[in-house]
């Protein structure tokens, strides 16, 4: 399994300020499952947020993001953000804030 360690101790470093999580392998990178649903995932170059659906086109505006595609489906609600967008506290706060902001009205 291949993950950005260094961001994936900042993102359990942000998570743990605000809930309780559960880090699992899945597809080929680590998630983190808050209140049993997928949540973040962190890659090599790249972390994948679950946000709300309708937030979707907004986000992936943004520089760095773009949809979550596998086997050939995108996937609105599920983004990726490049590393480099996501080097300040401040803003990957921002994703994490707005995955748990979802995750709360999921479960």
């Amino acid at each position: 399994m291949a993950y950005n360690i260094d961001l994936a101790t900042r993102m359990r470093k942000a998570l743990s300020k605000h809930v309780d999580f559960e880090e699992k392998k899945m597809f080929g990178k680590l998630a983190f499952m808050v209140r049993d649903k997928l949540c973040l995932s962190v890659g090599m170059n790249k972390m994948m947020c679950r946000v709300d659906p309708a937030l979707h086109d907004e986000l992936i505006q943004a520089p760095g993001c773009k949809t979550v595609i596998m086997g050939g489906k995108a996937y609105p609600g599920y983004i990726y953000v490049a590393v480099e967008n996501v080097q300040s506290a401040k803003s990957l706060d921002y994703y994490i804030g707005l995955a748990l902001q979802f995750n709360a009205r999921i479960t």
